[in-house]
């Protein structure tokens, strides 16, 4: 059995046993206690793979039930073992395939290079300012060759402080709903703004190279 197939299977029961059984499963996170830690860990897993929850509201679910810093650990580890299997199922499943088709698309090519020249930081920094879609990242970063360890350092610590903000939000809705939107919301905006400056730049530098293009004497 081939790579891909066996791939394509593990993929398929994940994607089924999330959805069938995610009622069961958000039960008996509520529950709380060992279980409950182990279920949520793997339900974080399962979200890395198909949102079947929000992440935010999974994270902040978390947060309440297990308090901050408990929350912290669970949902990062759980999203880690879940990225980590979807970079090396990328890596082994489906990376001929997948760099058939990067061929075509020259643009993913070039940020595959920056990649692999400053593949630590390049990382880090769409952890930590989600401007690329995590599947992206963990797809992009699988067919590269960037080294396993140095792609699962950099999202650790990348990942960190979103989770730590959607866990102490999430532990502190009980107390205070307003204070816990607003802390959300506030980092929401910041993402936003990042977002907007990183595009604003981009096109006023191809802006400027198609203006010095046209005025170039022929």
């Amino acid at each position: 059995m081939s790579k891909r197939v066996i791939s394509l299977i593990f993929i398929a029961a994940i994607v089924i046993a999330g959805i069938t059984q995610k009622d069961l499963l958000l039960d008996i996170v509520n529950e709380g206690g060992t279980y409950s830690v182990l279920i949520s860990m793997l339900l974080v897993s399962i979200c890395v793979f198909v949102p079947i929850i929000p992440f935010p509201v999974l994270a902040g679910l978390i947060g309440g039930i297990f308090g901050a810093g408990q929350g912290v650990l669970i949902t990062l580890g759980g999203s880690m073992i879940g990225t980590m299997l979807f970079f090396y199922i990328a890596r082994y499943g489906f990376k001929e395939w997948a760099q058939a088709k990067i061929a075509h698309h020259p643009q993913v090519k070039e940020y595959e290079e920056k990649l692999n020249k400053n593949a630590f930081l390049a990382i880090l920094l769409v952890r930590v300012v989600p401007i690329v879609p995590s599947p992206v990242v963990n797809v992009v970063c699988g067919l590269s060759r960037v080294n396993g360890l140095v792609f699962f350092i950099a999202s650790t610590i990348g990942k960190v402080p979103n989770i730590l903000l959607l866990s102490f939000a999430g532990a502190s809705f009980s107390e205070n709903k307003w204070f816990s939107f607003g802390l959300y919301g506030f980092y929401v905006l910041i993402i936003m703004i990042v977002n907007y400056v990183i595009v604003s730049r981009k096109m006023n530098k191809e802006a400027n190279q198609e203006a010095g293009v046209n005025i170039t004497p022929k």
